[in-house]
């Protein structure tokens, strides 16, 4: 049975989009199976992969609102294993047209369930805000990917989050977990990088992915060319960076990092599993 992860932050721009098709794209290149499900009316996933919103015929609109089976909205990307329910602004609807439905919490649980099966992992990216489509996505889940930049202001938005997370689980989803609060457009050589970082595994510890996704010019010119980054230029550290992501995501065997190359984390292999 497939995972379910949620990418999810009130905060906007912090990486949120970025890191569905990444992830997801790595994890299809290593064989797994894996859909995407676009829930952010912006469809900066969609657009991501390559894919015109004009030419989209559903979208995750079109599923949250019973218009169609999720099976029938699923568009195979042209990258290794990886579909999509892509999105288009009439999302933006939803969130009122939802506000009356029956079951409108459950509604992409509920289709998710469906086809949870045929896949690996299922990933789901939110919209920057606690409304309709993200109470959805979070009842879905199993787990939750919290995407967030190393900056004072980021931290204001902690407790939002920690409310959230109650609200959902005391409500929704007893069973929602935090799978990791990954940082992007990580800077090592500021002080408050670190800082902040500390203060995040105050609040969540064991909760923090040790790989850091740095500002990296090719992670924000590859979605404009319509392809992960890894497709995009794999020896980028955008790339590099997500791969290791993904190794630590799968709980691969790897020791702690031994060393750092151009500013993201290396990992060495245990000699027990050499």
């Amino acid at each position: 049975m497939g995972k379910i992860i949620a990418v999810t932050n009130q905060k906007g721009g912090v990486g949120k989009s970025t890191t569905v098709v990444n992830v997801a794209a790595y994890l299809g290149s290593r064989g797994f199976k894996v859909l995407c499900v676009d829930s952010d009316p912006q469809g900066n996933a969609t657009t991501g992969f390559g894919i015109s919103k004009k030419d989209v015929l559903f979208s995750t609109y079109n599923v949250l609102t019973g218009q169609v089976r999720i099976q029938d909205a699923a568009v195979e990307t042209e990258f290794d294993n990886v579909s999509i329910i892509p999105a288009t602004e009439l999302l933006a609807g939803a969130e009122v047209e939802l506000i009356n439905a029956e079951n409108r919490i459950n509604r992409l649980k509920m289709q998710l369930l469906t086809i949870k099966n045929d896949y690996d992992y299922i990933f789901i990216d939110c919209p920057p805000a606690l409304g309709m489509l993200t109470i959805n996505a979070l009842t879905a889940a199993d787990t939750m990917i919290v995407p967030m930049l190393a900056e004072f202001y980021a931290l204001e938005g902690l407790s939002q989050l920690v409310n959230t997370i109650k609200i959902v689980k005391s409500n929704h989803n007893p069973a929602l977990d935090i799978e990791g609060i990954l940082f992007t457009m990580y800077d090592s050589r500021l002080n408050v990088s670190a800082d902040v970082v500390a203060e995040v595994e105050k609040y969540f510890p064991g909760k923090v992915f040790e790989t850091k996704i740095p500002r990296n010019v090719r992670l924000s010119e590859a979605p404009s060319h319509g392809k992960p980054v890894m497709y995009y230029d794999k020896s980028s550290k955008g790339a590099e960076s997500y791969e290791l992501l993904c190794h630590e995501l799968l709980g691969e065997p790897l020791e702690l990092p031994q060393k750092k190359r151009r500013g993201i984390f290396t990992f060495k292999k245990k000699d027990s599993e050499s």
